[in-house]
Parts: C-alpha cells; sequence; structure tokens
C-alpha cells in the first residue's frame, strides 16, 4: 500500500521496533506541541494563540516539559498573561464565594466531594491544559488512522504481528477503540492476533529482567547480557507506558 502523508507517523512507529508503538506516537505528538507552543515559531507571542493559553492554561506534567525545554522568555510570556487571565477569574470565584456547611457526615467521608466552589474552580484548572487537549484530538486521528491501515494494509498489519506489541495503558486503549470502530467479525480476527502478541511480549520483558537480576550473581559475571541491559526502562515502558530513561526535551533539538 503506497504511504499518505497521514499515515507515514504511523508507519514510523511501527518501523521502530519500540516496545509501543503509540508511546512513540505519544512522544512525537507532545515534542511537536511543545516546539508549537516554545519553539522558533514563536506562536507565544501571537495574540489568537496566548488568549488560548491564558484561559485553558497547561498541566503540571507539561509546564514541566516546557520549563525543561527552555526559552526563557517565551514561558514568561506565557505566564505573564496566563497569570492576569487567572486572577481576574479568581477574583470572580472569590466574590461570590459563600462557605458551605457540611453535614458531620461529610465530614467523616474523607473523599467526598465538599461542593466548595473555590475547590471545584481548582480542579477544572487542573484538568485543563492546552496541550493536552491538542494531543487528544491529534491522538484520536493516529488512532482512527492505525485500523484503517490494520485493515487496508497487510504489511502494515504483518508488522504489527510480528512486533513487541504496546505498553498495557496504550493496548488498553486499542482495545476499547476496536471495540467502536471493528465489527463482531472483525474483532475475533484481531484478538486473536493481539492477546497471544501481548502475553509473548510480556513475557519476553519479563525474561529480561530476570537475566538481568541474575547478572548480579558473581557466577553469571562473564556470562551474556542477552537483552538485560535496558530490561529495566523497557519493563517501567511496558507497564505503564512513556520512556523512563529519556532526556528532557529541550530547545534546538
Amino acid at each position: 500500500m503506497k504511504e499518505q502523508l497521514y499515515t507515514i507517523p504511523l508507519n514510523d512507529a511501527v518501523n521502530a521496533d519500540d516496545e509501543c508503538p503509540f508511546c512513540f506516537v505519544e512522544r512525537s505528538v507532545e515534542q511537536d506541541l511543545i516546539d508549537f507552543v516554545l519553539g522558533s515559531s514563536s506562536s507565544y507571542m501571537e495574540a489568537d494563540i496566548r488568549e488560548v493559553t491564558d484561559k485553558t492554561g497547561f498541566c503540571r506534567k507539561h509546564f514541566k516539559q516546557m520549563f525543561d525545554y527552555g526559552n526563557t522568555l517565551g514561558n514568561a510570556w506565557i505566564l505573564k498573561t496566563h497569570y492576569r487571565k487567572m486572577i481576574e477569574e479568581m477574583r470572580k470565584e472569590f466574590a461570590h464565594f459563600k462557605p458551605g456547611k457540611a453535614s458531620l457526615k461529610d465530614k467523616l467521608r474523607k473523599n467526598a466531594e465538599s461542593g466548595n466552589t473555590i475547590g471545584m474552580w481548582v480542579h477544572e484548572k487542573e484538568a485543563s491544559c492546552y496541550i493536552c487537549s491538542h494531543f487528544r484530538e491529534t491522538y484520536d486521528r493516529y488512532m482512527d488512522t492505525f485500523f484503517y491501515l490494520w485493515r487496508e494494509d497487510d504489511n502494515f498489519r504483518k508488522k504489527v504481528k510480528d512486533g513487541k506489541g504496546f505498553c498495557l495503558p496504550h493496548f488498553a486503549q486499542v482495545c476499547e477503540a476496536a471495540d467502536r470502530r471493528m465489527s463482531e467479525r472483525e474483532k475475533g480476527d484481531f484478538y486473536e492476533v493481539m492477546l497471544p502478541l501481548m502475553e509473548r511480549n510480556m513475557n519476553r520483558i519479563s525474561e529480561d529482567v530476570s537475566w538481568l537480576v541474575e547478572k548480579f550473581d558473581y557466577r553469571n559475571k562473564d556470562a551474556d547480557w542477552k537483552n538485560s541491559r535496558d530490561a529495566i526502562q523497557r519493563g517501567m515502558q511496558k507497564l505503564k507506558g512513556g520512556y523512563p530513561a529519556d532526556a528532557p526535551f529541550k530547545a534546538g533539538k
């Protein structure tokens, strides 16, 4: 099947022979978005972009990635006008705030939602992030493309079947997406491949980690490392996703 512009990133992810193609996609998309926000295009200087970032803000994870990326001036501009927007909203919340009365039952329930309007406002802001929002939109399109290629491209399907599977969080997303995007017959064929693929590769990682432990036994000091040298980061990735060994993404890279 001839590659199209929108299929290239998925093919690149599968060709990377990574522990999870969607971790590869996720990292690429996140880095592109951080580059867009703070990179040489200077989108942080565009009034329409900063109007949106002022309103939505960024989550803790992406603030940290933005700090690691660098560009002191860009981060300062974003924070300067975002703070103005936040303080404006905060004053409105404070002006309308009335402390509520909590019952004894509510006080005893540690995880009960208090209905405190200030707390609700802060939680809403914590859940709002410019990069997360754009990432979800882009990621959904890649998920659509994955299932399109699975149906239409024999070579792509073979590479997935012969590959290293997925990390568990992304595998859950693939399974959930399959339920929405596939017919009953297609799902049967799909899971017939996916479940053994995941079990095989989870066992592979487990064996690599186990051998890494054995290498610390003095009796194995001269034995071959096999595939265990990077077993820790791959093992962590397989369980939770991401790239534990990655250096921070920085400007100019």
